[in-house]
């Protein structure tokens, strides 16, 4: 069976200098298909499109990765912007939100990386913190932190022991969105991980950034949920009808 075709949601920076070009670029940094590759599943890059194409985007898909990047924008969860938000990145937040929207609807395993996660909880209904201290020690610098996980979640399951993450942010998940549940905490009791509980499903955010990391267990478990799905239809057609 072909390996599980995952979609990584990309963004476009208007200005990209390679060689004698310097021209709009939609780009994703490489250690988020590296990362799907090494589990063992292909990916695909998904630059953005029109939200209402996002169902049809997906129905060519195994399952969806919503990468990190730039605030969600604090209207999209009815909240007076923070000075200290950063400015609104509109055309990805419609893109991305309708990407996940289209995904649940469709029971497509989504993962959900820092960013991403923000934009799952918040696509729920639920709310962001918009600024934490002592997440983002230095610009641009990955830093690492300790996360533990909660007890009979997905994610205690795949990784039981407190584990030493890489992580970028300066917002985090404050309400839950509808249906979510907490997976795990900073030591200061910061969300790292959601997910929804439904084990029928496989819906998880990570505040985290594991594209930069060696650990290959959560995504391997979203390969493996892929797999599954896309065998469906397969062992369907394989039934003999009387």
């Amino acid at each position: 069976m072909p390996r599980p075709l995952i979609g990584i949601s990309t963004y476009v920076e208007a200005s990209t200098r390679y060689g004698v070009w310097d021209l709009p670029t939609s780009l994703v940094p490489s250690g988020y298909y590296e990362l799907v590759q090494a589990a063992g599943g292909a990916a695909v890059l998904l630059p953005p499109d029109e939200p209402e194409r996002a169902a049809e985007v997906l129905g060519r898909l195994d399952g969806l990765i919503i990468s990190g990047g730039p605030d969600v924008d604090p209207v999209r969860y009815g909240a007076v912007r923070d000075p200290r938000t950063g400015a609104p990145a509109t055309v990805r937040d419609e893109w991305e939100l309708a990407l996940i929207g289209a995904a649940l609807e469709a029971d497509l395993p989504l993962l959900g990386i820092c960013r991403g996660m923000q934009a799952l909880n918040v696509a729920l209904g639920g709310t962001l913190v918009q600024h934490i201290d002592g997440h983002v020690h230095t610009p641009g610098v990955t830093s690492w932190h300790p996360v533990r996980p909660v007890a009979g979640t997905r994610y205690a399951e795949l990784v039981p022991e407190v584990a030493e993450v890489p992580t970028y942010h300066h917002q985090a998940v404050e309400q839950l969105g509808r249906g979510l549940v907490v997976s795990a905490y900073a030591e200061d009791g910061t969300v790292e991980a959601i997910e929804d509980p439904d084990r029928s499903k496989w819906v998880v955010g990570v505040q985290w950034h594991p594209e930069r990391d060696k650990d290959t267990r959560v995504m391997a478990d979203l390969i493996e949920a892929a797999a599954a799905r896309r065998a469906v239809p397969v062992a369907r057609q394989a039934v003999p009808v009387s």
